[in-house]
Protein backbone atom coordinates (compact mmCIF):
# COMPACT_ATOMS: atom_id res chain seq x y z
CA UNK A 1 0.00 0.00 0.00
CA UNK A 2 1.42 3.11 -1.25
CA UNK A 3 1.34 6.29 1.54
CA UNK A 4 1.99 10.09 0.88
CA UNK A 5 3.87 12.07 3.75
CA UNK A 6 2.17 15.04 4.85
CA UNK A 7 3.61 16.95 7.39
CA UNK A 8 1.81 15.75 10.29
CA UNK A 9 1.52 12.10 9.68
CA UNK A 10 0.91 9.86 6.79
CA UNK A 11 -1.99 9.50 4.40
CA UNK A 12 -3.28 6.06 2.78
CA UNK A 13 -6.14 4.98 0.49
CA UNK A 14 -8.33 2.88 3.18
CA UNK A 15 -8.91 0.66 0.54
CA UNK A 16 -6.56 -2.18 -0.20
CA UNK A 17 -4.41 -2.01 -3.13
CA UNK A 18 -5.72 1.49 -4.24
CA UNK A 19 -2.62 4.00 -4.99
CA UNK A 20 -2.66 7.53 -4.36
CA UNK A 21 -1.35 9.43 -6.79
CA UNK A 22 2.43 10.25 -6.79
CA UNK A 23 2.69 13.88 -7.57
CA UNK A 24 1.10 14.23 -4.91
CA UNK A 25 3.59 13.60 -2.39
CA UNK A 26 5.45 17.19 -2.76
CA UNK A 27 2.30 19.19 -1.61
CA UNK A 28 2.57 20.71 1.22
CA UNK A 29 0.83 22.27 4.19
CA UNK A 30 3.10 25.37 4.85
CA UNK A 31 1.26 26.74 1.84
CA UNK A 32 3.11 28.37 -1.07
CA UNK A 33 5.54 25.40 -2.57
CA UNK A 34 6.94 22.40 -1.55
CA UNK A 35 9.41 24.07 0.19
CA UNK A 36 9.08 24.70 3.56
CA UNK A 37 10.02 28.23 5.54
CA UNK A 38 13.43 27.98 7.54
CA UNK A 39 12.23 28.88 11.64
CA UNK A 40 13.66 31.99 12.47
CA UNK A 41 16.89 31.81 15.49
CA UNK A 42 15.17 30.77 18.83
CA UNK A 43 17.69 33.10 20.99
CA UNK A 44 19.95 32.92 23.76
CA UNK A 45 17.75 30.28 26.72
CA UNK A 46 17.27 32.18 29.63
CA UNK A 47 15.61 29.57 31.94
CA UNK A 48 12.53 30.63 33.93
CA UNK A 49 11.47 27.15 34.99
CA UNK A 50 14.49 24.81 36.38
CA UNK A 51 13.95 21.22 34.64
CA UNK A 52 17.13 18.46 35.36
CA UNK A 53 17.32 15.58 33.40
CA UNK A 54 16.61 12.21 36.53
CA UNK A 55 17.33 9.46 33.67
CA UNK A 56 17.72 7.98 30.83
CA UNK A 57 16.75 4.81 29.10
CA UNK A 58 16.50 3.16 25.14
CA UNK A 59 13.83 1.00 23.84
CA UNK A 60 15.13 1.36 19.93
CA UNK A 61 14.71 3.13 16.65
CA UNK A 62 10.61 4.43 15.98
CA UNK A 63 10.94 5.02 12.65
CA UNK A 64 8.17 6.08 11.24
CA UNK A 65 5.88 3.68 14.19
CA UNK A 66 3.07 6.11 15.73
CA UNK A 67 3.55 5.07 19.02
CA UNK A 68 1.51 6.68 22.12
CA UNK A 69 3.20 6.44 25.38
CA UNK A 70 1.33 4.45 28.06
CA UNK A 71 0.91 5.94 31.96
CA UNK A 72 0.01 3.60 34.63
CA UNK A 73 0.62 5.60 38.03
CA UNK A 74 4.54 5.03 38.42
CA UNK A 75 4.91 3.25 34.90
CA UNK A 76 5.28 3.63 31.18
CA UNK A 77 4.37 1.40 28.51
CA UNK A 78 6.76 2.14 25.17
CA UNK A 79 7.43 0.22 22.61
CA UNK A 80 10.26 0.41 19.19
CA UNK A 81 9.66 0.25 15.55
CA UNK A 82 11.04 -3.40 15.43
CA UNK A 83 9.03 -4.89 18.24
CA UNK A 84 11.00 -4.33 21.58
CA UNK A 85 8.27 -3.36 24.03
CA UNK A 86 8.83 -2.14 27.62
CA UNK A 87 7.39 -1.30 30.91
CA UNK A 88 9.73 1.69 32.95
CA UNK A 89 9.80 2.53 36.17
CA UNK A 90 8.91 6.18 35.90
CA UNK A 91 10.98 7.14 38.84
CA UNK A 92 14.33 5.51 38.21
CA UNK A 93 14.07 4.87 34.24
CA UNK A 94 14.58 1.24 34.97
CA UNK A 95 12.95 -1.52 33.20
CA UNK A 96 10.36 -3.61 35.10
CA UNK A 97 10.08 -6.18 32.19
CA UNK A 98 10.94 -5.89 28.65
CA UNK A 99 10.44 -8.48 25.39
CA UNK A 100 11.58 -8.39 21.95
CA UNK A 101 8.51 -10.05 19.75
CA UNK A 102 11.44 -9.70 17.04
CA UNK A 103 8.84 -8.69 14.33
CA UNK A 104 7.84 -4.74 13.05
CA UNK A 105 5.27 -2.63 15.12
CA UNK A 106 2.29 -0.73 12.99
CA UNK A 107 0.86 1.10 16.95
CA UNK A 108 1.46 0.94 20.50
CA UNK A 109 1.61 0.97 23.27
CA UNK A 110 -1.57 0.28 25.08
CA UNK A 111 -1.76 -1.14 29.24
CA UNK A 112 -4.02 -1.03 32.19
CA UNK A 113 -1.21 -2.37 34.21
CA UNK A 114 -2.30 -5.91 33.94
CA UNK A 115 -2.33 -6.69 29.95
CA UNK A 116 0.01 -5.09 27.69
CA UNK A 117 -1.30 -4.70 23.87
CA UNK A 118 0.55 -3.59 20.50
CA UNK A 119 -0.13 -4.08 17.10
CA UNK A 120 2.40 -6.09 14.62
CA UNK A 121 2.75 -4.98 10.83
CA UNK A 122 1.64 -7.87 10.14
CA UNK A 123 -1.77 -6.44 11.20
CA UNK A 124 -2.22 -8.45 14.25
CA UNK A 125 -3.35 -7.50 18.05
CA UNK A 126 -0.23 -8.84 20.80
CA UNK A 127 -1.95 -9.23 23.75
CA UNK A 128 1.43 -9.41 26.75
CA UNK A 129 1.03 -10.02 30.59
CA UNK A 130 4.32 -9.62 32.77
CA UNK A 131 6.89 -9.30 29.61
CA UNK A 132 5.41 -12.30 27.83
CA UNK A 133 2.94 -13.33 25.23
CA UNK A 134 -0.48 -14.26 25.99
CA UNK A 135 -1.84 -14.49 22.66
CA UNK A 136 -2.99 -12.97 19.19
CA UNK A 137 -5.89 -12.38 16.99
CA UNK A 138 -5.77 -11.09 13.42
CA UNK A 139 -7.53 -7.95 12.93
CA UNK A 140 -9.75 -6.71 9.63
CA UNK A 141 -7.70 -3.63 9.21
CA UNK A 142 -4.98 -1.41 9.73
CA UNK A 143 -4.23 -0.10 12.97
CA UNK A 144 -2.40 2.80 13.73
CA UNK A 145 -3.75 3.87 17.21
CA UNK A 146 -2.50 2.17 20.37
CA UNK A 147 -5.32 -0.39 21.64
CA UNK A 148 -7.25 0.89 24.80
CA UNK A 149 -6.87 -2.19 27.71
CA UNK A 150 -9.74 -1.10 29.83
CA UNK A 151 -12.53 -3.25 31.78
CA UNK A 152 -10.78 -6.46 31.00
CA UNK A 153 -11.26 -5.66 27.50
CA UNK A 154 -9.03 -4.73 24.78
CA UNK A 155 -10.54 -2.65 22.00
CA UNK A 156 -9.22 -1.37 19.17
CA UNK A 157 -9.52 1.55 16.15
CA UNK A 158 -8.56 0.14 12.67
CA UNK A 159 -7.58 3.07 10.10
CA UNK A 160 -10.99 2.57 8.66
CA UNK A 161 -12.42 3.88 12.11
CA UNK A 162 -13.62 0.02 12.71
CA UNK A 163 -13.99 -1.04 16.12
CA UNK A 164 -13.23 -4.63 17.94
CA UNK A 165 -13.99 -5.48 21.35
CA UNK A 166 -11.78 -8.56 21.95
CA UNK A 167 -11.91 -10.48 25.84
CA UNK A 168 -8.53 -9.91 27.65
CA UNK A 169 -7.83 -12.93 28.93
CA UNK A 170 -8.65 -14.95 26.19
CA UNK A 171 -8.63 -13.38 23.35
CA UNK A 172 -12.48 -14.11 22.53
CA UNK A 173 -13.58 -11.70 20.02
CA UNK A 174 -16.51 -10.15 21.64
CA UNK A 175 -17.69 -7.40 18.78
CA UNK A 176 -17.26 -5.41 15.90
CA UNK A 177 -18.20 -1.58 14.29
CA UNK A 178 -17.93 -0.91 11.15
CA UNK A 179 -18.85 2.44 9.78
CA UNK A 180 -18.73 4.05 6.46
CA UNK A 181 -15.23 4.82 5.65
CA UNK A 182 -13.51 8.00 4.15
CA UNK A 183 -11.30 7.17 0.75
CA UNK A 184 -8.08 8.19 2.69
CA UNK A 185 -6.93 7.34 6.04
CA UNK A 186 -4.42 8.92 8.21
CA UNK A 187 -1.38 7.27 9.11
CA UNK A 188 -1.30 8.55 12.68
CA UNK A 189 -3.22 7.99 16.14
CA UNK A 190 -6.78 8.58 16.54
CA UNK A 191 -9.22 9.07 19.17
CA UNK A 192 -9.94 6.42 21.34
CA UNK A 193 -10.53 6.12 24.80
CA UNK A 194 -13.18 5.44 28.24
CA UNK A 195 -15.43 7.41 29.91
CA UNK A 196 -17.52 6.11 33.03
CA UNK A 197 -19.10 3.46 31.07
CA UNK A 198 -18.67 4.44 27.70
CA UNK A 199 -16.32 4.03 24.89
CA UNK A 200 -15.23 7.32 23.18
CA UNK A 201 -13.93 7.43 19.70
CA UNK A 202 -13.46 9.03 16.63
CA UNK A 203 -15.13 8.55 12.93
CA UNK A 204 -14.52 11.04 10.58
CA UNK A 205 -15.49 14.38 12.19
CA UNK A 206 -16.97 13.14 15.00
CA UNK A 207 -16.84 11.77 17.88
CA UNK A 208 -18.74 8.82 18.69
CA UNK A 209 -19.68 7.47 22.17
CA UNK A 210 -20.71 3.06 22.22
CA UNK A 211 -21.32 0.94 24.57
CA UNK A 212 -18.32 -1.06 25.00
CA UNK A 213 -20.20 -4.12 25.56
CA UNK A 214 -22.32 -4.22 22.31
CA UNK A 215 -20.69 -1.54 20.15
CA UNK A 216 -23.82 0.11 20.38
CA UNK A 217 -23.97 4.20 18.97
CA UNK A 218 -25.28 6.16 22.17
CA UNK A 219 -24.25 9.43 20.92
CA UNK A 220 -22.11 11.34 18.46
CA UNK A 221 -21.15 14.88 18.46
CA UNK A 222 -19.53 16.69 14.70
CA UNK A 223 -16.83 19.21 15.13
CA UNK A 224 -15.94 18.74 11.45
CA UNK A 225 -17.66 17.99 7.74
CA UNK A 226 -15.91 16.49 4.77
CA UNK A 227 -15.56 19.34 2.41
CA UNK A 228 -13.41 20.29 -1.03
CA UNK A 229 -13.49 18.58 -4.28
CA UNK A 230 -10.84 15.86 -4.23
CA UNK A 231 -10.05 12.86 -1.65
CA UNK A 232 -7.34 14.62 -0.18
CA UNK A 233 -9.31 18.08 0.72
CA UNK A 234 -12.44 15.67 1.67
CA UNK A 235 -10.49 14.05 4.23
CA UNK A 236 -11.76 15.01 7.62
CA UNK A 237 -10.69 12.74 10.97
CA UNK A 238 -10.26 13.56 14.72
CA UNK A 239 -6.70 12.89 15.90
CA UNK A 240 -5.17 11.69 19.18
CA UNK A 241 -4.09 13.05 21.88
CA UNK A 242 -7.47 14.39 23.81
CA UNK A 243 -8.23 16.91 26.58
CA UNK A 244 -10.42 15.43 28.72
CA UNK A 245 -11.24 16.87 32.58
CA UNK A 246 -14.13 15.09 33.91
CA UNK A 247 -16.80 14.79 31.41
CA UNK A 248 -14.91 17.59 29.12
CA UNK A 249 -13.59 15.96 26.01
CA UNK A 250 -11.91 18.49 23.44
CA UNK A 251 -9.82 16.68 20.07
CA UNK A 252 -8.87 18.45 17.04
CA UNK A 253 -10.58 17.40 13.73
CA UNK A 254 -7.15 16.91 11.15
CA UNK A 255 -6.19 20.74 9.90
CA UNK A 256 -10.22 22.29 10.39
CA UNK A 257 -11.24 22.32 13.81
CA UNK A 258 -10.54 22.58 17.26
CA UNK A 259 -13.57 21.72 19.20
CA UNK A 260 -15.32 20.28 23.05
CA UNK A 261 -18.10 18.07 23.92
CA UNK A 262 -19.95 17.13 26.63
CA UNK A 263 -19.64 13.42 26.88
CA UNK A 264 -21.71 12.78 29.51
CA UNK A 265 -24.94 14.49 27.23
CA UNK A 266 -22.93 14.25 23.82
CA UNK A 267 -23.50 17.97 22.71
CA UNK A 268 -20.64 19.76 21.60
CA UNK A 269 -19.77 23.05 23.78
CA UNK A 270 -17.86 24.83 20.74
CA UNK A 271 -15.60 24.52 17.82
CA UNK A 272 -13.45 27.14 16.57
CA UNK A 273 -11.34 26.80 13.11
CA UNK A 274 -8.08 25.78 13.13
CA UNK A 275 -5.41 24.20 10.99
CA UNK A 276 -3.36 21.74 12.88
CA UNK A 277 -2.64 17.83 12.75
CA UNK A 278 -1.84 17.15 15.48
CA UNK A 279 -3.68 16.25 18.61
CA UNK A 280 -4.75 19.25 21.91
CA UNK A 281 -4.33 18.62 25.66
CA UNK A 282 -5.38 21.07 28.27
CA UNK A 283 -6.42 21.86 31.88
CA UNK A 284 -9.65 22.93 33.40
CA UNK A 285 -9.25 26.28 32.17
CA UNK A 286 -7.84 26.35 28.73
CA UNK A 287 -7.11 24.10 25.63
CA UNK A 288 -3.84 24.20 23.86
CA UNK A 289 -2.83 23.33 20.41
CA UNK A 290 0.45 23.08 17.75
CA UNK A 291 -0.77 24.39 14.30
CA UNK A 292 0.61 23.19 11.55
CA UNK A 293 2.96 26.33 10.46
CA UNK A 294 3.97 26.05 14.37
CA UNK A 295 2.16 28.36 15.61
CA UNK A 296 1.06 27.50 19.18
CA UNK A 297 -2.84 28.76 20.08
CA UNK A 298 -4.56 28.25 23.31
CA UNK A 299 -8.30 28.64 23.75
CA UNK A 300 -10.53 29.13 26.87
CA UNK A 301 -12.08 25.73 27.98
CA UNK A 302 -15.52 27.44 28.59
CA UNK A 303 -16.19 28.89 25.45
CA UNK A 304 -13.42 28.25 22.94
CA UNK A 305 -12.30 32.40 22.74
CA UNK A 306 -8.89 32.39 22.01
CA UNK A 307 -6.27 33.21 24.93
CA UNK A 308 -3.53 33.38 23.16
CA UNK A 309 -1.11 32.76 20.71
CA UNK A 310 2.81 32.31 19.72
CA UNK A 311 4.76 32.23 16.53
CA UNK A 312 7.84 31.28 18.60
CA UNK A 313 8.15 28.18 17.65
CA UNK A 314 6.80 28.85 14.06
CA UNK A 315 8.20 25.87 11.08
CA UNK A 316 9.77 23.88 13.60
CA UNK A 317 7.27 20.41 12.89
CA UNK A 318 5.74 20.58 16.68
CA UNK A 319 4.53 17.74 18.54
CA UNK A 320 1.05 18.02 20.14
CA UNK A 321 1.63 19.82 23.77
CA UNK A 322 1.36 18.50 27.28
CA UNK A 323 -0.18 21.26 30.18
CA UNK A 324 2.33 20.67 33.06
CA UNK A 325 2.08 22.70 35.80
CA UNK A 326 2.32 26.39 34.67
CA UNK A 327 4.35 25.36 31.12
CA UNK A 328 2.75 23.55 28.35
CA UNK A 329 5.59 21.35 27.15
CA UNK A 330 6.16 20.98 23.37
CA UNK A 331 9.10 18.59 21.11
CA UNK A 332 10.03 19.93 17.84
CA UNK A 333 11.71 18.03 14.85
CA UNK A 334 15.24 18.93 16.17
CA UNK A 335 15.02 17.19 19.12
CA UNK A 336 14.33 19.94 21.69
CA UNK A 337 11.85 20.17 24.50
CA UNK A 338 10.20 23.95 24.72
CA UNK A 339 8.42 24.92 27.90
CA UNK A 340 6.43 27.78 27.63
CA UNK A 341 4.18 29.85 29.96
CA UNK A 342 0.32 28.34 30.37
CA UNK A 343 -0.83 32.26 30.62
CA UNK A 344 0.81 33.60 27.63
CA UNK A 345 3.15 30.96 25.88
CA UNK A 346 6.57 33.00 26.54
CA UNK A 347 9.36 31.10 26.61
CA UNK A 348 9.98 29.05 30.27
CA UNK A 349 13.05 27.07 29.19
CA UNK A 350 14.22 24.42 26.50
CA UNK A 351 16.04 21.36 26.77
CA UNK A 352 18.33 19.51 24.16
CA UNK A 353 17.75 16.21 23.84
CA UNK A 354 19.90 13.34 21.19
CA UNK A 355 19.21 15.84 18.37
CA UNK A 356 16.58 12.97 16.53
CA UNK A 357 13.34 14.04 17.17
CA UNK A 358 11.02 14.13 19.45
CA UNK A 359 8.51 11.16 18.36
CA UNK A 360 5.87 11.40 20.47
CA UNK A 361 3.70 13.96 22.84
CA UNK A 362 5.36 14.63 26.14
CA UNK A 363 3.43 12.42 28.86
CA UNK A 364 3.94 12.66 32.91
CA UNK A 365 4.11 10.32 35.32
CA UNK A 366 5.51 9.30 38.91
CA UNK A 367 5.93 13.43 39.21
CA UNK A 368 8.68 12.68 36.06
CA UNK A 369 8.26 14.62 32.41
CA UNK A 370 8.66 11.68 29.96
CA UNK A 371 9.76 12.45 26.17
CA UNK A 372 11.03 10.15 23.47
CA UNK A 373 12.96 10.87 20.61
CA UNK A 374 12.69 9.28 17.03
CA UNK A 375 15.93 7.34 17.83
CA UNK A 376 14.39 5.82 20.84
CA UNK A 377 16.19 7.59 23.67
CA UNK A 378 13.36 7.66 26.21
CA UNK A 379 14.25 10.96 28.84
CA UNK A 380 12.99 11.51 32.67
CA UNK A 381 13.02 15.06 33.48
CA UNK A 382 12.23 16.80 37.07
CA UNK A 383 11.45 20.31 38.61
CA UNK A 384 14.60 21.95 39.91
Amino acid sequence: MKTIKHLAGFIGRSAAGVLLASALAGCSLWGGGTEKPKPAALGANIPVLGVRQAWTARIGSLKEMPLMVQVQGRTIAVASADGVVAVIDATTGGDIWRLSLNEALSAGVGSDGKWTAVVSGRNELVVLEAGRELWRKRLPSQVYTAPLVAGARIFVLGADRSVTAFDAATGSRLWNVTRPGEPLVLRQPGVLLAIEDTLVTGSSGRLVGLNPDNGVVRWEASLASSRGTNDVERLVDLVAPVSRIDLSVCARAFQMAVGCVNVGRGTVDWVQKASGGQGVHGSDELVVGTESNGVVMAWSRLDGRKMWSTDRLQYRKLTAPLVLGRSVVIGDETGLVHFLSRDDGSPLNRLQTDGSGIAVTPVVAADTLIVVTRNGSVFGYRPD
